[in-house]
């Protein structure tokens, strides 16, 4: 599975910018995508922040992350503006069929394709060999554009997730 994707990234984004992660509960189809990614580009073109421009960037990436970015060096994102990046997941939720809010759902690289996990269920995936301390997780935490580059598909054993849920050895 080709997991590169930070050549999609802009390199004139601060590398604080603002990041948002929200990983779908299950993978689009194609014609999904496409129209996902239409109304991403659509919603980045459009999005203000007190009536400024935000300087933003938008991805679906693998089928299944949508990511925004924001550049908060040139205009402050929060308030008005995070609500309507917000109402906007919630209309790819509505036309998809999909959930884009669920923190529960761990994503991981198994067997090269991207599985979904309840966070509840790692401790037995772990214990049952399903992921090992170097399956690859996402970090969907991740919240800066630097961050997003450097943590966000890492090792379980470099994660949150390892100590967390009692999965570590």
């Amino acid at each position: 599975m080709n997991l590169e994707y930070r050549q999609l990234l802009k390199n004139d984004f601060h590398p604080h910018s603002k990041v948002w992660v929200y990983q779908s509960s299950r993978l689009l189809g194609l014609n999904e995508a496409f129209e996902a990614e239409e109304m991403i580009n659509e919603f980045i073109s459009v999005w203000k922040s007190h009536g400024d421009a935000v300087k933003a960037a938008g991805h679906l990436f693998f089928g299944q992350f949508v990511v925004l970015i924001a550049d908060e060096s040139q205009t402050h994102v929060g308030g008005c503006s995070t609500d309507s990046s917000a109402r906007f997941i919630k209309s790819l939720e509505e036309r998809f069929k999909i959930s884009l809010f669920d923190r529960n759902q761990l994503a991981f690289v198994v067997k090269e394709k991207i599985e979904l996990l309840p966070l509840s269920q790692a401790p037995y995936a772990f214990e049952n060999g399903f992921i090992t301390p170097e399956t690859l997780y996402f970090n969907n935490l991740v919240n800066t554009k630097v961050q997003l580059e450097e943590n966000w598909i890492i090792p379980l054993k470099d994660s949150w997730v390892y100590t967390r849920v009692g999965v570590s050895t």
